[in-house]
């Protein structure tokens, strides 16, 4: 240790105390205060991220991000080589640092709950290289058309499309979804049929917040997607976590469940699991809908990635094969267009329609129909379908740039699942996947590992690496970091 550091101990009960809208700035806050009160000075070495975050009880990458945030403040200097210091010029000293918080809210004020974490990143940094979420590259969106479209909707129809209007969505974006809902997944139905949400997490919540009850059971797949669970827990639901394998839902161990207790609804994503990628067999599909029927358990199918199915013809959803109304279909333009536009949908069985209509009625009351309008007419003039041809071809070659990247990086140490689609690769690494994932995102690189998706926040040696928002030279540029990580010693 030296001159100019001292341990610094402090109590994770401090930072449950203390206020802020993510983990990572309650610690910003946290040391901020701890600089006030001179318990740590202008000057000081801080302890390592790792050592801190240890002490604190989180995520190495949770302290990393406060140090960030603290750096951009001007209450922390990086120093390269050396380590994170107080800064020696401090940014106030008698303004009080923002509040993150309109008040302090007390422990024991009726609103006070447990922190709630969505997933396994709060926020990054607009400099962070983001390789981890398999998400669209909104740089390739046909803006001008989009553009076009919505200008000529508030031209020819400004009184319509801002005006209060149906909690189902705007008619014409409900018939051109039904339309395409037939001609590519096989899904019976019509404009009635059809519930437009604020993307697939607003739909899930709209189905959680209608079908479920506090108590009920709700099967989740494990390793899964952390936002859905949030989702159902917040609707009161008891998760029951089943296991994912090479041919998708385990069945075997849904059935176990099913004899345990009963199962109220099972959320699944048979097409490009999340986050494995793997589509579930054939045969597990039928006998899924059938072990449906028999328990009397609804299925919330989020019909993921499918736009992106890079050999062959992508495999049918569950819902195209329900003839008794056990499937929920949930789907997304977000990766046809762009993540941002918030633009989802719902088909439930009829029976179940006009209970989410009202539930979303009586939270949100109706979508924006004006830009509803404008992608329904991409979809009427085929440009959005043109669209997803032009960029499949971009996603593949960039798939194939990134397996070819990892594999010259880390040669027989990584093996890449094969997968048929998608915008993320699912590997095994015979290293230590979370160091590797820290180093990186030190170096302003972030992918996930497996830990961030296992129901109950085990390790296992597996990373997901996306390439969809990301050109060629970007993911050359970042596998190389994350390849610098992998050889830096703990």
């Amino acid at each position: 240790m030296s001159r100019h550091e001292e341990a610094l101990a402090l109590d994770p009960d401090e930072l449950r105390r203390t206020r802020g809208p993510s983990l990572a700035a309650r610690v910003a806050n946290l040391l901020v205060s701890e600089i006030r009160r001179g318990r740590l000075r202008p000057g000081q070495r801080l302890p390592g991220t790792r050592a801190l975050a240890a002490s604190l009880e989180v995520e190495r990458d949770t302290v990393v991000r406060a140090f960030a945030e603290l750096v951009a403040e001007g209450w922390l200097a990086s120093r390269p080589q050396s380590g994170t210091f107080v800064a020696a010029e401090l940014p106030e000293r008698t303004v009080r640092r923002p509040s993150t918080t309109r008040t302090a809210v007390p422990e024991h004020a009726a609103f006070a709950r447990p922190p709630l974490s969505i997933g396994p990143v709060e926020a990054l940094s607009p400099a962070t290289i983001y390789l981890g979420g398999g998400v669209p590259d909104v740089r390739l969106v046909p803006r001008e058309a989009l553009a076009r479209a919505h200008r000529r909707v508030l031209r020819t129809s400004p009184r319509t499309r801002l005006d209060y209007g149906d909690a189902r969505g705007e008619a014409t974006l409900r018939r051109a979804l039904a339309c395409m809902l037939g001609e590519q997944r096989a899904i019976a139905t019509d404009a009635d049929g059809v519930l437009v949400t604020h993307g697939s997490q607003h739909a899930i919540d709209l189905v959680a917040r209608t079908i479920v009850r506090p108590g009920d059971r709700v099967a989740i797949e494990d390793p899964g997607y952390p936002p859905a669970r949030q989702t159902f827990r917040l609707s009161g639901a008891a998760l029951v976590p089943i296991p994912v394998d090479a041919r998708g839902l385990d069945l075997s161990a849904l059935e176990r469940a099913c004899d345990e207790a009963p199962i109220r609804a099972l959320y699944v994503t048979p097409h490009h699991q999340y986050p494995t990628m793997v589509v579930m067999a054939p045969e597990r599909r039928q006998a899924l809908l059938a072990l449906a029927r028999r328990r009397r358990f609804a299925i919330i199918e989020d019909d993921y990635d499918h736009e992106f199915h890079f050999e062959g013809r992508p495999v049918l959803p569950l819902a195209s094969a329900d003839v008794h109304g056990s499937v929920v279909y949930v789907g997304s333009l977000s990766k046809m267009l762009a993540p941002g536009l918030r633009l989802g949908f719902v088909v439930p069985p009829r029976d179940l329609l006009e209970d989410l209509v009202r539930v979303r009625f009586a939270s949100d009351r109706q979508g924006d129909h004006a830009k509803e309008a404008a992608v329904a007419s991409l979809i009427d003039d085929g440009e959005l379908a043109r669209h997803v041809r032009r960029v499949r071809r971009v996603y593949l070659a960039r798939r194939d740039v990134l397996r070819a990247e990892l594999r010259r990086a880390f040669g027989e140490r990584i093996h890449i699942e094969e997968r048929s689609g998608g915008l993320a690769l699912w590997a095994k690494l015979d290293a230590d996947v979370e160091r590797i994932r820290d180093r990186a995102l030190e170096r302003g690189v972030m992918f996930f590992v497996a830990r961030d998706f296992t129901f109950d926040r085990r390790s296992l040696p597996f990373a997901r690496f996306g390439f969809g928002s990301l050109d060629e030279r970007e993911l050359t540029r970042a596998v190389g970091v994350v390849a610098r990580a992998a050889r830096t010693r703990a």
